[in-house]
């Protein structure tokens, strides 16, 4: 574990950056945001994925994390993160007008993209040990795209 905590400080510090910065983009576009019945939930989708990048490589950093911990730590926070996404992308499908259905499901794809790794990753650690950490590198460069791929979303393309 001691050769990724340069990696998850590094990460704690980018994803805290970034979930500031979503906050500042949501605030800004707020009016737009919540006159949109669909981004409201995309909009928390990204501070999802942002604060579920920033919870786990916060708790490991913690020293002394055991096998087990790493595990439940990953299975917790991907299993919650799936669940709560799975339903935001349900709702944005809903209250989506017909010409942005194919826009939601791609939208729900880049969800599961993003959030399966952690879980994947937990399953690894439990059943080999902490070389499934490296599922954690293609969850969290997923996440931090679709974070971002909302952010425009939600900063540019709402003005469009």
């Amino acid at each position: 574990m001691n050769d990724w905590i340069t990696f998850f400080s590094a990460i704690t510090g980018a994803s805290a950056t970034l979930t500031g910065l979503v906050f500042v983009g949501i605030s800004i576009n707020l009016k737009k945001i919540i006159e949109n019945k669909a981004l409201p939930d995309r909009a928390l989708e990204s501070l999802i994925l942002l604060l579920n990048i920033l919870l786990i490589s916060s708790l490991m950093l913690i020293p002394g994390q055991t096998s087990e911990k790493v595990r439940i730590i990953l299975i917790g926070f991907g299993a919650f993160g799936w669940g709560v996404l799975f339903y935001l992308d349900i709702r944005i499908w809903r209250n989506s007008g017909k010409q942005y259905r194919k826009h939601a499901i791609r939208n729900l794809i880049f969800s599961q993209m993003a959030i399966i790794p952690f879980i994947v990753a937990g399953i690894i650690v439990l059943q080999i040990g902490y070389s499934g950490i490296t599922w954690l590198i293609s969850g969290i460069v997923l996440s931090f795209l679709k974070a971002i791929v909302d952010v425009w979303v939600l900063s540019v393309e709402i003005h469009r």
